[in-house]
């Protein structure tokens, strides 16, 4: 059986909402993990900029190269990582046969490298910090900040979410293939059969939003019932819910660590610039 054979087998919707499960709710024994929230945000956000203020080449593969040794670290999805791969590869792609209509296929072949190192080294830093911040820390970092606590709350609810909609989206194509009927001869190509797949897809979205609407409203009641918008106005009850919130010695010495590569990085382009 061939990798891509393997990987195709693997494609489920099961397998993807076990990703998904895994990607969210976080990894918990990663070294990012033990990061104050506050501190992966920030850093996630420095370095979903500095890409963008540079075109040398040396600084943007050593920012990527560096991004991708944290997202080995984090246990990225495989998943995430082969999406990553095969988005990269259709740009690259997609630019080159563009261009070779223009008669210019290798100058847009090199004028495309450093934008995919760009989206790479982005893509890398949010996927690692993602991957190892759970959210309710996520929530807590951004209510911590300053960020009013309904939409702190709707990001964490969000990322709970995920989960939940793929599992009802499933269960409600399973319903639809049951008491439906497929097409008796599947035409020219499969068109029919894929003219039938297509409609129950879009189709589903209906009920699963519905039913989502339902879930909603329930968890909405239920919090209010506990007392959650006061949680959220009162300052007693926000220092309880953000004391653990600290910055530690682990968190000064990764900023160390990420500031010597950083400007190793920048001065090994500028002296060896590609």
């Amino acid at each position: 059986m061939s990798v891509f054979q393997k990987f195709f087998s693997k494609l489920t919707v099961e397998n993807i909402k076990i990703e998904l499960m895994r990607t969210a709710y976080g990894n918990e024994q990663t070294p990012l993990a033990r990061l104050d929230p506050r501190m992966l945000i920030l850093w996630v956000l420095v370095y979903s900029i500095i890409p963008w203020l540079t075109h040398n080449m040396t600084i943007l593969i050593g920012l990527t190269l560096f991004t991708a040794v944290l997202a080995y670290l984090s246990r990225v999805s495989p998943l995430l990582i082969i999406l990553l791969i095969i988005g990269v590869i259709s740009q690259f792609t997609y630019l080159v046969f563009a261009a070779m209509f223009l008669g210019n296929s290798y100058a847009a072949l090199i004028a495309v490298i450093p934008v995919a190192l760009k989206v790479s080294c982005v893509s890398l830093a949010t996927m690692a910090v993602f991957t190892s911040m759970d959210p309710e820390k996520f929530s807590d970092a951004l209510l911590k900040m300053g960020v009013p606590g309904k939409f702190s709350f709707g990001v964490s609810y969000g990322y709970r979410m995920l989960p939940i909609l793929i599992e009802e989206y499933q269960s409600i194509i399973h319903s639809f293939r049951l008491r439906g009927k497929q097409p008796e001869k599947p035409g020219f190509l499969y068109v029919r059969y894929i003219y039938y797949y297509a409609k129950m897809c879009v189709v589903a979205f209906y009920p699963m939003m519905l039913n989502t609407a339902k879930r909603t409203r329930t968890t909405v009641e239920a919090l209010e019932v506990r007392g959650f918008s006061y949680t959220l106005e009162n300052n007693v009850a926000k220092d309880l819910k953000l004391g653990y919130l600290k910055m530690k010695k682990y968190d000064v010495q990764f900023l160390a660590i990420t500031l010597l590569v950083t400007a190793s990085v920048y001065t090994t382009g500028i002296l060896m610039p590609l």
